[in-house]
């Protein structure tokens, strides 16, 4: 397995958890069990569920970092994050919320694939 390879797939499972860290106790809110909870158990709950992010996007960023041995400059490593971040957001947005993605939606996705195209471009 190619260092680039790794690195990509770690951070998108980083973006798994972070997603779910972020965004998943909305979701949540639908139980009365969770919506009596405190902000501050809630926040520690997202922390938790945080952490794990950070225990693979850390390394993926060392992994994937020039500097460091792998294939991706400082920049290119953000956008890469960037496009697997909304690609992670979409799927679970449509999966948990039944949201519909609209042509404004596809329209900033494709931008953001030009901007990936870009950062690679020397």
């Amino acid at each position: 397995m190619t260092n680039g390879f790794l690195t990509i797939l770690m951070l998108s499972i980083s973006n798994i958890f972070m997603t779910i860290a972020w965004y998943g106790q909305l979701k949540l809110r639908e139980y009365s069990w969770f919506e009596s909870l405190p902000l501050f158990t809630v926040i520690l709950m997202s922390w938790g569920v945080a952490f794990f992010e950070y225990c693979v996007q850390v390394p993926a960023n060392r992994i994937g970092f020039r500097e460091n041995g792998g294939p991706f400059s400082l920049m290119q490593l953000k956008v890469i994050q960037e496009v697997i971040t909304l690609i992670v957001f979409v799927c679970f947005s449509m999966i948990v919320f039944k949201i519909t993605i609209r042509w404004n939606h596809i329209l900033a996705m494709i931008l953001l694939i030009a901007a990936v195209y870009l950062v690679f471009k020397e």
